[in-house]
């Protein structure tokens, strides 16, 4: 029993070291795209459909979404093309941010986020809907690429988001 237990050290060691081989070797952009592209893709607000798995986070109103949101997305009494334009300008400096997408008819925004350390992408799809009063409404929806959990990361950053862009179009009224 002591040689097996020895043995599977052994092999957990060498599993780790294999590991942070592939990492330092390959980086973590091209490691993680072993398991499939950083970019998610689009998504439709209207129709999403939540994941099972808990490394996912939604802003989103009833109305736009028939998905559980986990925050109610903010109405910003600014028209459709200023908070569009709030939006790029408060992400700009998240760290580890890489714009994949924008379609400022649709007002729609895509992005993929790398964690600090690791470099796990999260794809953040944002939606910037005009409201019948002249506001606009902004849905965000962030996800993992990889696990099954996230630690709450997607959540954080969706709540960071909202704080960013409000406080970004609030700046920008004249």
């Amino acid at each position: 029993m002591r040689r097996f237990l020895k043995l599977l050290a052994a092999l957990v060691v060498a599993l780790i070291i294999a590991f942070a081989a592939a990492f330092f070797i390959l980086g973590p952009e091209r490691l993680w795209a072993q398991f499939g592209p950083a970019d998610l893709g689009d998504v439709d607000f209207a129709t999403l459909v939540r994941r099972d798995t808990p490394n996912d986070a939604l802003a989103c109103l009833p109305q736009y979404c028939a998905a559980k949101a986990d925050v109610p997305a903010p109405v910003i009494g600014r028209p459709f093309g200023d908070v569009f334009l709030a939006v790029q300008d408060a992400v700009v400096h998240e760290p580890g941010l890489e714009q994949v997408d924008a379609d400022s008819g649709q007002g729609t925004l895509r992005f993929v986020q790398r964690s600090k350390i690791m470099g796990f992408p999260d794809t953040v799809n944002v939606k910037v809907v005009a409201t019948p009063d002249g506001a606009s409404a902004v849905l965000i929806y962030s996800r993992s690429q990889l696990g099954k959990g996230d630690m709450g990361v997607n959540l954080a950053r969706v709540k960071r988001w909202i704080d960013l862009i409000v406080t970004t179009a609030r700046k920008n009224t004249p």
